[in-house]
């Protein structure tokens, strides 16, 4: 059977690929989480990418395929599952991730330039603190219970 890519957001996008997938697995309770998600998956079908699956970190099916992956792990901050089974974390993820879309892959170098990686983690570990307040307004959003 094909690999597909699954938008993890509603209904399965299946696209048939050469190759195994990367997958992108995100907290699926973090409304600026899903957008994400949400706006990474468009961009990668629009630019004809095959090679990417994105799955909420709650949902079944990444409990069953990735039970080494805890929830608390990627909750903390995003997951990129490579199709040779490392896994890398956060901003670390952000350049693989950018390479697997067509048109966004230039963008991808630029974390090669001196400090780039370093700054891009310090932003990324701010936002994941911070993204339930940045997402859910002035009040502060509250985590679902599970």
């Amino acid at each position: 059977m094909p690999p597909t890519v699954r938008a993890g957001l509603g209904a399965p996008v299946t696209v048939t690929a050469a190759a195994p997938p990367a997958v992108l697995i995100y907290d699926g309770e973090c409304s600026m989480c899903r957008a994400s998600a949400l706006w990474l998956m468009r961009r990668a079908l629009a630019g004809g990418a095959r090679d990417l699956e994105i799955l909420p970190c709650r949902s079944p099916v990444r409990r069953e395929r990735y039970p080494f992956i805890a929830d608390e792990t990627c909750v903390a901050a995003m997951q990129l599952v490579l199709p040779d089974g490392r896994v890398l974390a956060g901003a670390d993820a952000a350049p693989e991730i950018l390479r697997r879309i067509p048109r966004w892959r230039w963008i991808a170098s630029f974390f090669a330039l001196p400090g780039a990686r370093a700054f891009a983690r310090r932003v990324y570990a701010w936002i994941a603190r911070n993204r339930m307040r940045l997402s859910c307004g002035r009040g502060g959003g509250s985590r679902p219970s599970s």
